[in-house]
């Protein structure tokens, strides 16, 4: 496996330390960040000149370098208003020569003359960070500086021509391209023309994992190549919604603060206006002239005689008569009316499985009725079922048929607070569950009257 390299590191610490950063501030609420309130996709495409030389690692391997066209694009997520991740795509050709004199004023002594490299493909992820954004004094953003850095991986065919003029591929057929890792490093200024398009001026230095882009190996230095460009951004989405790279935090958090003053200075207004109405409600509330211990809000009468006891409206009290008390006449229940009971309970019958009474039994029923208000006598009654079925279903509906029961005596004028309903279930059976005419006789609803 190989070992990797000192562009290797460069690159995992670029895209480390941004999205470090990231969640160090994932918390900071909407003055960095409002979620679906801001654009954060857009696509790039520019143009612009390629030279194999970077200002910060020296030239290549020729002494003379050229600058050619170059052309690419890009497609770009902003996570916050100062980090994006941005993937390029770039193209071109790059070119250079001996032509050059040395330092000495000697003419370089080298195998090949000159160099040209197509550039076929170059593809990379870089972190892109707005470091500064101008015009912050009127909270209103139209310039931004950025830095970009990131990783991707480069295709190319170099072409060199010796001092005799004998010209060949690096790998033997211009087809074939040579595949190296590179770290791209740049900057750049971005000019906001309207809600939709940006105009980006950018430099990126490109330092390639290898000395193959001149197809000539001469010095310790691995090759690198810059890239200048002008282009055009263009945001995706909705037109309503600002771009989210434009943010200005500073505008967004002297407008959240200024809302929140708002919002406070209201409440307060709000306070002071309800505080006012009741300390008034208050003394409403607590004044009573004629002192009866009615307030004059709720006093009907308010000249009522001191020491008068008076009603909740503040009027006099009635004087009342105390009756004398009633004798209880305690009935007796005789035989006839204990028949009249068994035969509402012979005749009871209920549709299957429900709780609804069936009308055969509504003549049986309304003598029981007229027997119950007649005399006053109070009135048991104890919901069975046999134990086919769920236990919890047998108790409920033995249950829902005294009740049923009951409520019909009332219809009939029954007085319902002397009727007691209660549900037994399938536990108190009176023959056997096996069979079914003891079935039959489990099921059933007992008149106990007293």
């Amino acid at each position: 496996m190989r070992k990797p390299s000192m562009f290797h590191t460069i690159f995992l610490l670029a895209l480390f330390i941004p999205f470090h950063s990231m969640a160090q501030t994932a918390g900071n609420g909407r003055i960095f960040t409002d979620g679906p309130g801001y654009r954060r996709w857009s696509i790039g495409i520019n143009g612009g000149v390629l030279a194999p030389i970077a200002p910060t690692g020296g030239s290549n391997d020729f002494t003379k370098w050229k600058v050619s066209e170059g052309y690419g694009g890009y497609i770009k997520w902003q996570l916050f208003h100062a980090l994006g991740i941005r993937a390029d795509y770039l193209g071109g050709k790059l070119a250079g020569n001996n032509d050059w004199k040395l330092g000495n004023g000697s003419i370089a002594n080298r195998k090949y003359n000159s160099f040209e490299t197509r550039l076929k493909w170059a593809a990379s992820l870089s972190a892109v960070v707005n470091v500064a954004t101008i015009n912050w004094l009127y909270r209103k953003n139209f310039v931004q500086i950025y830095v970009s850095a990131g990783g991707g991986l480069a295709g190319y065919s170099p072409q060199i021509t010796s001092r005799t003029g004998i010209t060949k591929y690096k790998l033997g057929d211009k087809k074939k391209n040579i595949q190296e890792f590179f770290v791209p490093i740049g900057t750049g200024l971005k000019f906001k023309l309207s809600q939709v398009v940006n105009l980006d001026l950018g430099y990126t230095m490109h330092f390639v994992d290898g000395d193959n882009l001149d197809g000539f190996n001469y010095g310790p230095n691995k090759d690198k190549f810059s890239y200048g460009y002008a282009g055009l951004e263009f945001s995706l989405g909705k037109r309503s919604k600002p771009q989210l790279a434009w943010q200005n935090p500073a505008k967004v958090m002297y407008d959240e603060l200024e809302a929140q003053r708002t919002k406070l200075t209201q409440n307060l207004e709000t306070m002071n206006a309800t505080n006012t109405r009741l300390t008034a409600d208050v003394d409403k509330l607590l004044k009573d002239t004629d002192g009866d211990g009615v307030s004059d809000y709720f006093d009907k009468c308010l000249d009522t005689a001191p020491g008068a006891k008076v009603d909740g409206s503040g009027c006099e009290l009635p004087k009342i008569t105390i009756p004398a008390p009633i004798q209880q006449i305690t009935q007796v229940i005789t035989e006839d009316d204990r028949r009249l009971v068994r035969e509402a309970i012979h005749n009871l019958e209920f549709e299957f499985g429900k709780a609804s009474i069936k009308p055969s039994s509504y003549p049986s029923l309304n003598r029981v009725a007229k027997l119950l208000s007649t005399k006053g006598f109070s009135l048991k009654l104890g919901g069975h079922t046999d134990n086919v079925g769920k236990a919890e279903r047998n108790m409920i509906l033995s249950k829902d048929r005294a009740e049923s029961v009951k409520q019909y005596l009332s219809d009939q004028g029954a007085n319902p607070s002397k009727i007691e309903a209660v549900g037994y279930g399938a536990g108190q059976p009176i023959n056997s569950n096996k069979t079914a005419a003891g079935r039959q006789k489990n099921r059933r609803v007992e008149f106990t009257l007293y």
